[in-house]
């Protein structure tokens, strides 16, 4: 049994999930094996129709899963209905792959030359603590609508949407076995999904030190995996832009969801003749941040999602030089105010280190190589923006940025219509798009002799 806290109050969860054995991993591998072959074989059409009233019971149940995030994640109810949202929305757009997973025609002497898209078979989803219903969708989705079925496994900390995603499935109509959801120690439960050899397929989102160690044990099953890993993501900020705009923002790139975000843009990169407009203007926007009981509707930032994380966090903050926070709750819970810390040196831990809190370090640069350089010194490349009204300069540096998803003028890292996915220690593979499907999938090719 796994003991669940509310962030929000520290008080325990009255429901707690059992934690499944190696034994029980198994036996749900098998009756997702099991499953496949039917899976596989149902019509296009049908799959598709299964998968849009998946969708469909998912939205009548938005608020009660939304809820249950707010009690369990500590999210505010804001996101948390944005994120039962997405994935409804998931399951939407990928309902359309099955009819669409289009092969191909290669012109050959001698013959014909067509290939064909195959479902792997049974696929460990793996899913993390911060973002618990989105990113399994942005697993599952695709990976149903090209045949597999699925095992998933959520974070110990906040299996309640899964479980109850799980339950929605069957509701649906999905049969037996196509969707699994086992709560578990990754030590047990995702290491199984690593060494089965019946799971043909890893998806992993949390840290890069834990993907490493994934990738290494699918490697002597030579099994596919996608990693979504950390993130060090850099704003920057030219001079020439809507400095106003720019400073107004900030604070929901990097302390949305308490900053536990792999894309949250914690280190802020800002033109020198712009600076201190910027963070005076930075510190107006952080202390109007509404950091309150999540389940409140104005709630702009909740508590982080345990008491260890919080520490973790705290232990950055101590040893930085603190410009300003903003507020948080008295009393019980995980809280931190969201803090702002002046960066002058790129070797301290709070600039380099994925933080996962609600930190944000500031520095200043001179011109338009040293900001790319700065933004490119980090180990990670998963997200970040630039600011500025210079259409060339934008497209100048996100094309010498190196990270996999950037946003000029804005902060936007993730749509389910575009591919996402970071350089460098932040991952391998991509997520989401239009090609999501086909990375779940063999490409077979067929020649056929005239």
């Amino acid at each position: 049994m796994s003991l669940l806290i509310n962030p929000t109050t520290g008080a325990e969860l009255d429901h707690s999930p059992a934690s499944a054995s190696l034994e029980e991993a198994d036996a749900v591998i098998a009756r997702a094996h099991d499953a496949f072959a039917a899976w596989r074989d149902v019509a296009p059409g049908e799959r598709a129709r299964l998968l849009r009233a998946f969708a469909a019971i998912v939205d009548a149940h938005i608020e009660e899963l939304a809820q249950l995030e707010v009690l369990n994640a500590g999210h505010t109810i804001g996101n948390a209905r944005w994120e039962a949202g997405n994935v409804r929305d998931c399951l939407n757009y990928y309902s359309a792959a099955p009819e669409r997973l289009f092969g191909r025609q290669i012109p050959v002497p001698g013959g014909t030359d067509i290939t064909f898209h195959e479902p792997l078979g049974v696929v460990g989803i793996i899913v993390p603590w911060n973002f618990p219903m989105p990113i399994a969708a942005w697993g599952f989705a695709p990976a149903l609508a090209a045949g597999n079925t699925v095992v998933l496994k959520p974070a110990e900390l906040t299996p309640l949407t899964a479980i109850r995603i799980g339950e929605l499935a069957i509701e649906a109509g999905l049969p037996e076995g196509v969707l699994n959801v086992v709560p578990g120690k990754g030590s047990v439960v995702g290491e199984r999904f690593v060494t089965h050899p019946l799971v043909r397929k890893v998806c992993f989102t949390g840290s890069t030190t834990v993907g490493k160690r994934i990738m290494a044990g699918c490697a002597d099953q030579v099994k596919r995996v996608t990693l979504e890993l950390g993130g060090k993501s850099a704003n920057v900020i030219f001079a020439d832009t809507d400095v106003p705009a720019a400073a107004a923002s900030a604070p929901y790139a990097v302390f949305d969801n308490a900053g536990q975000d792999c894309c949250a843009r914690s280190r802020i990169l800002v033109q020198r003749s712009a600076y201190d407009e910027f963070v005076g203007r930075l510190e107006t926007a952080v202390r109007a941040l509404k950091v309150i009981d999540p389940a409140d509707e104005q709630s702009e930032m909740g508590p982080m999602v345990s008491s260890g994380q919080r520490d973790a966090v705290q232990s950055y903050i101590d040893n930085a030089h603190i410009a300003f926070t903003g507020s948080a709750p008295d009393g019980p819970g995980w809280w931190l105010p969201p803090t702002v810390v002046e960066s002058t040196d790129t070797s301290e831990a709070v600039w380099r280190e994925e933080v996962f809190g609600p930190v944000v370090a500031v520095m200043p640069f001179d011109d338009e190589d040293e900001a790319v350089a700065l933004a490119n010194d980090s180990d990670y490349g998963l997200s970040g923006s630039i600011f500025t009204s210079d259409v060339s300069r934008a497209l100048r540096v996100a094309r010498r940025v190196e990270a996999g998803n950037l946003s000029v003028n804005s902060h936007s890292s993730v749509r389910y219509w575009t591919p996402f996915g970071g350089y460098k220690q932040s991952g391998l593979g991509r997520e989401l798009g239009p090609d999501a499907p086909d990375a779940f999938t063999e490409e077979k090719n067929v020649f056929i002799a005239h």
